[in-house]
Order: structure tokens, then C-alpha cells, then sequence
């Protein structure tokens, strides 16, 4: 009989080094011990600490079911006991994503972005978990739709009987807190009037017609937690692949052409997400460009088989000059929009502060309506 798992993916920038760029490795052991420390409890199954960036990434198995209170207890533990760390370090944005000053029963609304899913592991469970740095929640977007609606992407929604009838979409509206699911293809072109909207519908989770669940993502917005901005969401995640679900090169296939993100420096300008392997996570020109990593996994009896660096594959290398090219064209912009986000993407930023400011300069303009 097939056991069932819970796969948590919960993230946090809780200090920068140096600047936004990367994480110290004394975080990464910090976390890890503290999950060590969970296992030997039997609390989790399994871990797998990385960074992405700036962000502290922690990947965890278990058998407590989605939005447990143990599990995302324990995320928030680690994450204040790396920021003691980070501060010792003074290393830069220590703590920066811990919004609240005590836990209350789940990350979730407290600034960490969460990835989870349930689901009985099969004979054979591949995953793939993709982790980004310096870009919105609304990334993965574009690919998701690609993986699971575009044919063009997956040959499998074509020829392969197990996905031929399609996908179920489950969308987060983040500004008025609703969700809405659509059937694909059937309801493609509905779906794509809202996903096209990236800074306000995130695809949540996909789902196969029968109602197995094929991947998750994070849709926290920080700036909406906290009022105020204190970085870019920088989400996670997770997809299974193969038998039922896309194959993982259909799954990877949509990150060979870098698609336009909101983000980059200051979360205040658009740029294009570059897959890249482990070791290139660490972006630093203009704070970017946004990068996208992809560690993939065989779950085995609940444990993580792996990681399987996925972009570390020559294969990815046009996509990674093609990033590049695009980055020094919208550089050349500066200040300008289409490269800095639009004004109500701003809101968060100094610009309301310089609006209040010049308020009373503003002057009518005459009327020249005809009498």
C-alpha cells in the first residue's frame, strides 16, 4: 500500500552576503543542524538545506500534512536561529523577511514563502523543486502554463494518453485573497486573461482532472504583508513529473527561453529570469539578473534521493546568454519604464512620499473643452 508524504518547501532571506547576493555558509549549517536535530526526533523524514540568492531554502519530508503547526514551527525556528547568526555576522537584511516578532501556528501571512503538497509516493516519484532569487511570485506563471497547457512545450499533452485530457489550474488573486480553478484546454483562454497579470494572479497549484496533485508554488507577496517594501518575494516551486505528470524535460523546457520577470534591484524593475546551475545563484550585477535554480529529486520511502542539479547542462547555456543580452537592454532604460515597474507597482517603494511632497505643485491645466 502506497504511504503518503508531505513535501514542505519554506523559504526566507534572513541575511544577505555580501549585500543581496548570497547566504553564509554558517546559516546553512545552522539550519542544518536544527533539522538534523527534527529528524532524529521523528518529526520529518527527510531534509535538504541550499540556498537560492539571498534566500535560505529549506526542503523537508514528513508525514504532518500540509499547514502543520510542528513542521511550520519548526521552519520559523531555524529561520530565527540563522538570523541570530546572520546578526552576529552582521550580515546585511539579517531577519529581513521574519515579519512578525512570534510565531502564531504557521508561516504562512509572517513573511517565509511556503511550496507544500500531499500526495502517496509512487514506485518511482520524481520531483523537481525550482527555487528563484530577486524576482515576484508571479513567475511561474508563464512556465506552468507551459508545462501543463502549452503542447508546443509538452509533446505529452498531444501523444501521451495519461495527459491528453489535461490539467486543472488552481489561480490566487493575491490583492483581494480569492482562487478560482480552470480547466485546461477546455477554459485556457479564460485562464490566460487573469495568469497574464503576474503582479496580481499567481498560479497556486495544478492539479490532474482527477484531483492528484502535480505541482505548488508559494503566491506570499511581502510587500502586501507588511505594508511597506522589504524585498522581492523570491518564490519556490515544486513539480512531479513523469507516468501522469509532464516528462522532467518537458517540465525544464520552458526555462530555455528567459521570459520577462518583475524584480531585479530594488524589486522595482523588470528583468529576465536566468536558469542557472547552484553555483551561479548569486546574483550580483544590478543585484541580478533574477535567477531560477532547479534541483530535482527521487523520493524513495520519503527520502530525498539527490539533488540533481538541473541547469547544470550546456543546454541551458543559450538561455543564459540570451538573459544577458536582454539585461543589457533593458539597462539601457535606467530609470524608464518598461525596465522600472509601472507606477502602481511602486507603491511600496519612495515614490508615494515624493508624490506627497509635490502634491501642491501640481496645477490644473487649463480647460480647452470646446463651449
Amino acid at each position: 500500500m502506497a504511504t503518503s508524504y508531505t513535501l514542505s518547501v519554506i523559504k526566507a532571506d534572513v541575511g544577505g552576503f555580501v549585500g543581496h547576493s548570497s547566504i553564509h555558509e554558517d546559516l546553512i549549517d545552522e539550519a542544518r543542524e536544527r533539522l538534523e536535530i527534527a529528524q532524529d526526533q521523528d518529526l520529518i523524514v527527510d531534509y535538504h538545506v541550499t540556498a537560492c540568492g539571498d534566500d535560505l531554502q529549506l526542503i523537508m519530508t514528513h508525514h504532518q500534512g500540509e499547514d502543520n503547526e510542528e513542521i511550520h514551527r519548526l521552519a520559523w525556528e531555524t529561520f530565527e536561529a540563522c538570523t541570530r547568526v546572520a546578526k552576529r555576522l552582521k550580515l546585511y537584511g539579517a531577519g529581513q523577511d521574519l515579519l512578525a516578532d512570534a510565531f502564531s501556528g504557521n508561516v504562512k501571512g509572517m513573511g517565509p514563502g511556503v511550496a507544500e503538497m500531499a500526495f502517496e509516493e509512487r514506485r518511482s516519484e520524481p520531483i523537481i523543486i525550482f527555487m528563484a532569487d530577486k524576482t515576484s511570485a508571479g513567475a511561474w506563471n508563464l512556465p506552468l502554463y507551459k508545462i501543463f497547457a502549452d503542447p508546443f512545450n509538452t509533446a505529452g499533452l498531444v501523444i501521451a494518453p495519461s495527459l491528453h485530457v489535461g490539467f486543472r489550474f488552481e489561480v490566487h488573486d493575491v490583492l483581494e485573497r480569492k482562487n478560482i480553478l480552470f480547466d485546461t484546454p477546455e477554459e485556457i483562454y479564460d485562464l490566460l486573461v487573469f495568469i497574464g497579470a503576474t503582479g496580481r494572479y499567481a498560479v497556486k497549484s495544478v492539479y490532474t482532472k482527477n484531483g492528484e496533485i502535480a505541482a505548488a508554488s508559494s503566491t506570499q507577496r511581502l510587500a502586501l504583508i507588511a505594508g511597506r517594501y522589504v524585498g522581492k518575494d523570491d518564490p519556490v516551486c515544486v513539480v512531479r513529473c513523469q507516468s501522469q505528470f509532464p516528462a522532467v524535460g518537458e517540465v525544464l523546457e520552458p526555462f530555455t527561453k528567459p521570459h520577462i520577470v518583475e524584480g531585479w534591484m530594488r524589486g522595482s524593475h523588470h528583468g529576465p529570469l536566468m536558469p542557472v546551475p547552484l553555483q551561479q545563484a548569486t546574483p550580483s550585477r544590478f543585484d541580478g539578473p533574477p535567477r531560477v535554480i532547479a534541483l530535482g529529486f527521487q523520493l524513495s520511502d520519503g527520502h530525498l534521493v539527490g539533488p540533481r542539479d538541473m541547469f547544470d547542462d550546456p543546454g541551458f547555456d543559450e538561455a543564459r546568454n540570451l538573459t544577458n543580452i536582454i539585461a543589457n537592454h533593458l539597462r539601457c532604460h535606467g530609470p524608464f519604464e518598461p525596465h522600472r515597474l509601472p507606477m502602481d507597482e511602486m507603491e511600496y517603494t519612495t515614490l508615494p512620499q515624493v508624490m506627497e511632497k509635490l502634491k501642491d505643485r501640481w496645477q490644473p491645466l487649463p480647460d480647452l473643452t470646446p463651449a
